[in-house]
C-alpha cells in the first residue's frame, strides 16, 4: 500500500495516497467570522456558568478585528482528545489503537442581551420562553453495509479482520447512536436483512419510528430515516427512486427518502419539518448522473415542503453526496444555481483531478420526459405548439421550425428555490487543513453533509469562514469533525471503536415559532 503523505507549499495541494485536494497555507491562523470571537464575548457567553464548564480543553485565542465579527459567530471550544502517543501519524504507528473523542462546537448569537452557550451533551440548554421554541438534533451516518464492505475489501487492508465482522461492528454502531441520542437519524448503506432483524428492532426499542427505502435492482442496502416518537409525528413518507427505465441516463439504483414531520409542541402551532436523506452515485466520472439524481431529490423536497402560502417549510437534507466541498455539485446545493456550460462530467463532484478524455455535460443534462424542470421542480409535460400558416410547410421548413422551438428552451442554468447552508465548514480554522468524513485505505475526504434551511446573510471569502446563518432553522451546535491525521492515529476507519468507514455527523437546531 502506498505511503500516505502530505505536502504543504504555500497554496499547494495536499497529496493523500492517490487523491489530491486543495488546502490553505499552514501559517494561516484565522479563517474568518465563523471562528473568531473576542474574549469578552466568550465571557458573556459563559456568564451564568463557571468558565471551566464551558471549555473541556484549553481555549486558544486567535487574533481578531472588530470589523471581522458579525451578529452571529461560532467559537471552537475543543477539537479532540487523543489517547495515542505523539502528535503526527506515521506508518510505524498505523496499528496503534486509541480513542479520539469529538466535542460539541457551540454557536452564540451576539445580537442578544443575554448571550449564552447553547447545548451540551450533559447539560440541557437554557432557553427563555421555551414554549415558542422547538429544539431538536439530527444525525447523518453512513453505517457501511456489510455486503459492500466484503465486495470492496481492498479498501480495508489496514484493518484487522475481527473489526470488520458485522457481529463486532453493529454493537459499536448502536452504541454510538445511543450515546448521541439524536432526535432524527438519517442512515445510509443500511443493509436490508440487517435492518429487518437487528437495526429496526434495536432502534424501535430506543423510542424511534423507522422508515426505510431499499435501493432498486438487486442492491442489498438503502436509506433509513428514524425519528423519536416523543418529538415528532409522521405526516407523510415519500420515497424517491433514481432509476428510470425510460431514461437511459438514469440506469443506476440509488434512492432517496423524504419525510414530513410535525413537531410535538404543547399549546403551540408550528410548521412541519421536511427531512430528506440520500446516497448519490459514487462513480466520480458520472457527474451527469449525480446532478440528475440531486435534481430529482430536490423536486421531491419541493413538492413535500411546499406550503399553502407558496413558501417552504424548514428543510434538513442529509446524506452521502459523493462530492467534495467546493465542487460544482456542492456549490449548486448551497448557492441555488449552477451554469454547467462547458463543464466536464468528471469535474461535477470534484473527485476527478484531470478532465482529459472526459466529455462535456450535454445541454440539457436530462431529457424532457423526466418531467423535472431546470428549476428542479416537477413540471407538467407540454408538447410545443407551432402555428401553422395558411400554406403547408415543406419538410425542411418543418425541421427548421422544430429546431428553433427546441433551441429556445435549452438552458445550461440549473436552479433550486431553497436557501441551504452546510452545518460544517469543512476546514480547520487555525490551519486550513480539510476535515474529513470518511477514511479508508484509498482516500480520506468529505462526502457526507447535513444541509439545512437558512437565510443567507453574507458569503465568506475563504473556506471555513462561513458565519452561523439563521433562517427557517437556527444552528445551535455541531459535533466536531476530524482530520485525516487524527484518524490515522487510530488506524483510520473502521477501527476498534468506530465501526464504519464514515464518521457520524451531528447537529442541533432550533425552530423559531
Amino acid at each position: 500500500m502506498e505511503a500516505w503523505r502530505c505536502v504543504r507549499r504555500g497554496y499547494g495541494r495536499c497529496v493523500v495516497g492517490r487523491g489530491r485536494y486543495p488546502m490553505l497555507p499552514h501559517h494561516q491562523k484565522s479563517l474568518g467570522r465563523d471562528w473568531t470571537t473576542p474574549w469578552e464575548n466568550l465571557q458573556k457567553c459563559c456568564w451564568n456558568r463557571h468558565i471551566s464548564s464551558c471549555m473541556r480543553a484549553p481555549f486558544q485565542y486567535w487574533n481578531w478585528r472588530p470589523d471581522s465579527l458579525s451578529q452571529t459567530s461560532l467559537f471552537h471550544l475543543s477539537s479532540y482528545i487523543m489517547n495515542s502517543e505523539g502528535d503526527e501519524p506515521s506508518s510505524k504507528r498505523r496499528k496503534h489503537q486509541g480513542t479520539i473523542q469529538r466535542h460539541w462546537e457551540y454557536i452564540c448569537n451576539h445580537n442578544k442581551e443575554n448571550t449564552k452557550i447553547l447545548g451540551d451533551e450533559n447539560v440541557d440548554p437554557i432557553c427563555e420562553d421555551s414554549e415558542n421554541k422547538f429544539e431538536f438534533s439530527v444525525m447523518s451516518y453512513n453505517i457501511l453495509s456489510q455486503d459492500l464492505l466484503e465486495d470492496n475489501s481492498h479498501l480495508y487492508k489496514h484493518c484487522r479482520r475481527p473489526v470488520l465482522h458485522w457481529s463486532f461492528r453493529f454493537p459499536n454502531i448502536l452504541k454510538e447512536i445511543k450515546h448521541f441520542d439524536a432526535d432524527v437519524l438519517c442512515l445510509q448503506e443500511v443493509q436490508e436483512d440487517h435492518y429487518g432483524t437487528e437495526i429496526r428492532p434495536s432502534l424501535e426499542s430506543l423510542g424511534y419510528h423507522c422508515e426505510y427505502k431499499m435501493r432498486t435492482g438487486r442492491k442489498p442496502d438503502g436509506c433509513a430515516i428514524c425519528f423519536k416518537h416523543s418529538k415528532f409525528s409522521l405526516l407523510s413518507v415519500n420515497p424517491v427512486e433514481f432509476y428510470r427505465r425510460d431514461v437511459p441516463l438514469l440506469d443506476r439504483d440509488n434512492v432517496g427518502l423524504v419525510l414530513l414531520l410535525q413537531p410535538k409542541i404543547p399549546s403551540a402551532a408550528s410548521p412541519a419539518i421536511c427531512v430528506a436523506n440520500t446516497h448519490l452515485l459514487y462513480n466520480p466520472r458520472r457527474g451527469d448522473i449525480k446532478l440528475t439524481q440531486l435534481a430529482m431529490l430536490l423536486a421531491e423536497i419541493s413538492s413535500v415542503a411546499h406550503q399553502k402560502d407558496g413558501s417552504f417549510c424548514p428543510i434538513v437534507m442529509c446524506g452521502d453526496f459523493n462530492s467534495v466541498p467546493g465542487s460544482p455539485l456542492y456549490s449548486f446545493i448551497k448557492e441555488g444555481k449552477l451554469n454547467y456550460e462547458g463543464l466536464a462530467i468528471g469535474k461535477v463532484s470534484g473527485q476527478e483531478q484531470s478532465s482529459r478524455g472526459q466529455r462535456i455535460l450535454s445541454i440539457p443534462i436530462w431529457p424532457p420526459n423526466l418531467g423535472i424542470s431546470q428549476n428542479c421542480v416537477y413540471e407538467v409535460q407540454q408538447v410545443p405548439k407551432v402555428e401553422k400558416p395558411d400554406g403547408d410547410l415543406t419538410q425542411p421548413e418543418l425541421d427548421k421550425t422544430e429546431v428553433l422551438v427546441t433551441a429556445e428552451k435549452l438552458s445550461s442554468n440549473l436552479q433550486h428555490h431553497f436557501s441551504l447552508s452546510s452545518v460544517y465548514s469543512h476546514y480547520l480554522p487555525d490551519t486550513g487543513i480539510p476535515e474529513v468524513t470518511t477514511c479508508h485505505s484509498r482516500s480520506a475526504v468529505t462526502v457526507d453533509y447535513i444541509f439545512y434551511s437558512a437565510e443567507k446573510e453574507g458569503v465568506a471569502e475563504q473556506p471555513g469562514a462561513e458565519v452561523a446563518l439563521v433562517g427557517g432553522l437556527k444552528l445551535l451546535a455541531r459535533l466536531s469533525l476530524l482530520t485525516e491525521q487524527d484518524l490515522w492515529t487510530v488506524n483510520g476507519l473502521p477501527n476498534e471503536n468506530n465501526s464504519s468507514d464514515h464518521l457520524p455527523l451531528l447537529a442541533k437546531f432550533r425552530l423559531e415559532l
